[in-house]
């Protein structure tokens, strides 16, 4: 749920328990005053029909005393008033208890109502003595009629005394339960608030933290996600996916850094034989050709082979190879190595012509027949052998596999030599004595230049010796 969503859904809701708790509130603070207005008005009502009976009585009275045809019209007016008041009773609405009573209040009023007109009628005849004898049985209503109502007012509140206590013990617990809905709705509210809060402001602290540590090299730290679609979660995702795109473009980085150090590497072990390469070259080739004009072929041979050799060593250093290439020239080191050591040692040469196109870093086979030369059967007297197969396996991956019969190695020794892959800086692993190339740097360079592809495998026996296996993919072209 997006925060947006979340603030238009929790707010309204949040306003609408606040609103039904002060609704609650009001609706029952409104009956309270409902039941007051109708005792009130009920009172009233009797209290202002007596006055306006007793103003028309008296001024029916300043009329008989003074015959004061001016004090006619207030007598009708009054009268008029009371006929209003007597529709209004009608219309009345009662509490229980109360209905007899007032049924003769009202017969009380059609009395007095019925003696006041017949008071009018008989002021045309001016007799003083019919309307004196009208008035007092007028007044003597009116009494009636003062005292009933002061009867209805007193049975009013009487009557309202239990409503009155029940209403105030309700209102008093509608306070109390007005007070815990408050209270609860505040808590209510400031819960909401705290987990609207907290889910907002968590993630994002925590994202900042992340940042922080981030900020000091802490590659491998993550932002927490949570299953929730927010944009905070959005974010933490994106913040996630730049570090591992990060943390790729740092691993790509330091690969290629590691691929210039180890071809740096190269170019510093050769410069040591680059103090004058073309005049060595002339020179191999002035003793070629003299040892082909001397008439010993053998000689010149020798000589052309570590001409070749050395010129394959001091160029390419920073370039993959066909695989071709790198067997004519381990074929050079051999011949060398041949006439050197004569028959006491065998090279036997297997090669599948198919997996001739494959290629590899340059410098790649010389290092690990050189080493196998040296540590394992160069202290041999006789029946050395050294051999180098390739092949094409399934799925397009070449297989290389350097064997000899020499001394062998411990399993200590293969582990350590193994291990050197999976390191910045070797810690085990002689050097050459042709190339200054050792098996870590022969190792590693294949770990780069195939991606971890590659599988490299060493069998070996103490006195049994040892054979070294490469299984790498079949890359052609210039990849």
């Amino acid at each position: 749920m997006s925060i947006r969503r979340k603030l238009f859904l929790f707010i309204p809701l949040l306003v609408l328990v606040m609103s039904s708790v002060s609704f609650f509130l009001f609706q029952s603070g409104k009956n309270v005053q409902e039941s007051y207005h109708l005792m009130m008005k009920r009172i009233l009502l009797y209290k202002e029909i007596s006055y306006e009976v007793g103003e028309n009585m008296r001024s029916m009275n300043r009329f008989i005393m003074q015959m004061d045809t001016e004090s006619l019209p207030e007598v009708v007016k009054h009268l008029n008033a009371v006929k209003t008041l007597r529709s209004d009773l009608d219309g009345l609405q009662t509490i229980g208890g109360s209905d007899l009573a007032l049924a003769n209040y009202r017969n009380l009023i059609d009395t007095f109502l019925e003696q006041a007109e017949a008071m009018i009628e008989k002021i045309s005849y001016e007799d003083s003595d019919t309307m004196a004898g009208a008035y007092i049985e007028a007044e003597q209503t009116q009494r009636f009629i003062r005292e009933e109502a002061q009867e209805l007012v007193d049975l009013e509140l009487e009557q309202y005394k239990p409503i009155y206590e029940d209403m105030m013990f309700t209102t008093g617990k509608l306070n109390k339960l007005g007070i815990l809905l408050v209270v609860t709705a505040a808590a209510f509210s400031i819960l909401l608030a705290i987990w609207l809060s907290r889910s907002i402001t968590n993630p994002i602290r925590r994202l900042v933290a992340t940042a922080k540590q981030i900020s000091k090299g802490r590659m491998d730290t993550k932002a927490p996600e949570s299953d929730s679609n927010d944009e905070i979660s959005i974010l933490c995702r994106s913040f996630n996916g730049m570090i591992d795109n990060i943390q790729q473009l740092m691993a790509e980085n330091i690969n290629n850094l590691e691929k210039d150090r180890l071809v740096k590497e190269l170019e510093l072990k050769t410069l040591q034989s680059q103090i004058n390469p073309h005049f060595l070259f002339n020179t191999l080739n002035s003793i070629s050709k003299l040892a082909y004009l001397e008439g010993a072929a053998k000689t010149s041979d020798l000589a052309v082979s570590v001409s070749r050799l050395l010129r394959y060593n001091l160029q390419k250093l920073d370039q993959a190879v066909p695989l071709r290439e790198e067997v004519a020239h381990v074929t050079e080191y051999m011949n060398i190595q041949k006439a050197r050591f004569r028959d006491r040692i065998a090279f036997v040469i297997n090669i599948d012509e198919r997996a001739l196109d494959g290629r590899i870093p340059c410098l790649t086979l010389q290092p690990i027949l050189e080493n196998a030369f040296v540590h394992g059967i160069e202290q041999m007297e006789e029946g050395a052998v050294l051999e180098l197969a390739i092949h094409l396996g399934e799925e397009d991956q070449v297989e290389i596999e350097i064997r000899d019969n020499g001394v062998g190695m411990n399993r200590e020794t293969v582990n350590k030599l193994l291990q050197s892959v999976r390191e910045e800086a070797p810690r085990f692993g002689g050097k050459g004595q042709s190339t200054g190339l050792g098996t870590h740097n022969v190792f590693k360079r294949l770990h780069l230049f195939f991606d971890g592809q590659e599988h490299i495998a060493i069998d070996s026996e103490e006195g049994a010796g040892t054979a070294v296996r490469f299984t790498l993919p079949l890359r052609t072209g210039m990849e």
